[in-house]
Parts: C-alpha cells; structure tokens; sequence
C-alpha cells in the first residue's frame, strides 16, 4: 500500500491495531490462565472481554470509512506477547514473581495500544472524524483503565510478595 495521504496513514494504524486486538484476544487468556493472584487473573480475563467490544468498535470504525476490517502484522504486538510467553518458559511456576512480570508484560500491551488509539484520535480529530473519535476515544479510554487496575493490583499486593521471594 503507497502511503500518500493522511488517510492512508490512519488505515495503515487501524489496520496495525486491528490485527494487534485480534492477537490479545488469543493472548490475555493465557495470560489470565497463567496468573496466581485471583485479581490478576479476573483483570486479565475482564480485559479479554473489552478487548471483543473493542474489536467491534474498530470494526464499525472499517465501516464508516467503507473499507473491509483487515489487520496487517504488527511486528510490535508479535514482539510484546513473545515477551510474555518467554517469561512464562523462565518462570513456569506460579508465583508473585511471575505474575509480576504479567503486569509488566500487560501494562506493555497497553502502552502501545494507548500510543497507536491516542495517535488514532488525534488525526480523527484533526479530520473531523466526528463519530470515529468517539469510538477512539471510548477505547482509549478502556485501555488507560486497563493499565491503571493493573497498576492498583501491583502496589495492593502483588509487588510486596514478589519482593519477599528475592
């Protein structure tokens, strides 16, 4: 795809983010599943189930724009759950550790999804995109959420106990 416009640079990021959702919809299960504390465990799975409402918004997103939903790869999101899979294969147990670095790999996701949703809206802004911000900004907004609990779930437990093992 010739990027020449604005335009095809935010299809070119709806695409990357699109694929990047589709990818944590298979991910933040294993994550959810790999996590000791319950609470880590329900963000995860919680989170999963925004992620679907997110998918769709990005979808209805394709749609006012006329153009099929299709992701592209994104190597950044390919990165960041290889991320977590490799720390899952150097700390197969469960453990506060572990699911320490869950967090870290969460709150990754998350800073990337917020980057690529902030940047998304920005430009829908800039081009009037009325009712496209809006759904921009509804998932901007899930993900500054997701990113805030994961952080209240760190400091509340999970880092004081990961602490006691070193």
């Amino acid at each position: 795809m010739a990027m020449k416009t604005m335009d095809d640079l935010f299809l070119l990021t709806l695409k990357d983010v699109y694929y990047a959702e589709r990818q944590l919809l298979k991910a933040l299960p294993k994550m959810a599943r790999a996590a000791q504390n319950d609470e880590l465990k329900q963000a995860f799975k919680d989170h999963k189930d925004q992620t679907e409402g997110q998918v769709e918004r990005l979808q209805q997103v394709f749609q006012i724009l006329g153009k099929r939903a299709q992701g592209v790869t994104c190597e950044a999101i390919q990165g960041l759950i290889q991320e977590a899979e490799e720390l899952l294969e150097e700390a197969p147990e469960p453990s506060a550790v572990r699911d320490a670095g869950l967090i870290a790999s969460g709150q990754a996701v998350e800073h990337y999804e917020m980057a690529r949703y902030g940047t998304l809206l920005a430009w829908a802004e800039a081009q009037k995109q009325t009712e496209i911000a809006e759904l921009l900004k509804a998932t901007l907004e899930e993900e500054k959420a997701a990113d805030k609990l994961l952080t209240q779930v760190a400091v509340r437990s999970i880092h004081k106990e990961a602490l006691k093992a070193a």
